[in-house]
């Protein structure tokens, strides 16, 4: 067996043990698949030789983070894949608003949360009508006329992207988790610390570090309404069946 063949044979063995690799990622629950995140994160050369056929394991129309953190890594580490536009904005997204939301999608992608939390804030608005665009910010009785459809796909796009740690449903999950509590919610999320709330921005953690339920905010200084508002829309209690 000559050097060329050897070394193509290792490449084979390191190929199968790579996909044997993702196939425990997605097939695995939340906890086991948080625990393989730098195993996949450190085998981001064999990812990108074995190229878009990972994908193929997915659905687009779906929302399964595994997809979202091999996006991420790749992103990171292997731009090049990329010259392929459809990837950054791989997954497929619906408005009933006519709203594009492939800035935050790639945002999301890139993990510049800080943006993409801003982007966030500013598609609430449109979302609640030309009113709230123009005061610059959205009341609690403008919600429930939000397009269930866009406030899922914001909400899909952020749970996705984050190895399903933030959301609008996530953090519904975590509200009712703590009996409903606001004054328990705000601590588990970090927006309040030692009975003291979070400055923005720069306190916030604007990254996958960040505590679940952290991202997107909703300026809680207006009081719990508005949040309560979009954590109990029907959209987002569809969502996980998170259902407050």
């Amino acid at each position: 067996m000559d050097f060329l063949e050897m070394t193509k044979n290792n490449q084979d063995e390191h190929n199968k043990s790579t996909l044997n690799l993702l196939k425990k990622f997605i097939e695995s629950n939340q906890r086991i698949r948080i625990k393989l995140l730098s195993d996949i994160e450190f085998e981001v050369d064999n990812l990108f030789e074995i190229g878009n056929s990972i994908f193929d394991n997915f659905d687009p129309a779906g929302d399964d983070w595994a997809a979202g953190w091999l996006l991420q890594v790749l992103k990171k580490h292997k731009p090049i894949f990329f010259k392929d536009e459809k990837y950054n904005n791989w997954f497929i997204t619906s408005s009933d608003e006519n709203i594009n939301y492939e800035e935050l999608q790639l945002r999301l992608l890139e993990q510049k949360f800080e943006d993409a939390d801003r982007l966030t804030s500013s598609y609430l608005r449109k979302l609640a009508g030309k009113l709230a665009e123009n005061r610059g910010y959205v009341f609690y009785s403008e919600v429930n006329n939000m397009s269930g459809t866009d406030l899922q796909t914001i909400d899909r796009l952020w749970s996705i992207y984050s190895n399903g740690k933030f959301g609008f449903s996530i953090q519904a999950k975590i509200l009712k988790s703590v009996e409903k509590k606001y004054e328990m919610l705000w601590p588990k999320i970090g927006w309040k610390k030692d009975g003291c709330w979070t400055r923005y921005p720069g306190s916030f953690s604007w990254s996958l570090d960040a505590p679940e339920g952290h991202m997107p905010l909703i300026n809680q200084l207006r009081g719990v309404r508005l949040m309560d508002s979009i954590l109990r829309h029907p959209a987002i209690s569809l969502r996980h069946n998170n259902i407050l």
